[in-house]
């Protein structure tokens, strides 16, 4: 994986720039995931705010609350209507990029599945990955410390 690493949108509009690493990449299976990318999951790479950047274009927002009770935005292009990240509201300072909306998205490696009690039954995964039934505490730990400045 090279850093920095670079993303955008289908049809060229938004880019955008990471110059860290990510601080966890895994497949959430929850139903708000599942609505947001038309799939089967969210296949997620976490990264802090301050190592994010726009180079191209500005996405559009679209603000829900989670099925946990907290704020989700989940940012897009207007003109492709690609995903692109999100930003949530229970961990802020961090972006949570759309794996499929890297250049070079063959260096995702996920490190566990989440949420799969909210799992379709024609959702193959990986036997390899770690399960969780839903949001482990010690991911829960991690993403806050992965995510300490709070996003503009």
């Amino acid at each position: 994986m090279d850093i920095p690493f670079t993303g955008g949108c289908a049809c060229g509009a938004i880019r955008y720039k990471c110059t860290g690493t990510p601080r966890y990449m895994g497949n959430c299976h929850c139903r708000d995931c599942q609505r947001a990318t038309g799939s089967a999951y969210f296949a997620a790479v976490l990264i802090r705010a301050e190592e994010f950047f726009l180079i191209k274009g500005k996405p559009n927002w679209f603000e829900t609350i989670a099925d946990k009770g907290h704020p989700m935005r989940r940012a897009f292009c207007t003109s492709c209507g690609s995903p692109l990240f999100l930003e949530n509201g229970a961990r802020p300072g961090g972006k949570v990029l759309y794996a499929g909306s890297l250049d070079n998205p063959e260096w995702y490696k996920p490190s566990r599945d989440i949420y799969v009690s909210s799992a379709q039954p024609w959702d193959i995964m990986d036997p390899a990955l770690p399960k969780d039934e839903l949001m482990p505490e010690r991911l829960k730990h991690e993403h806050q410390k992965s995510s300490c400045i709070q996003a503009p």
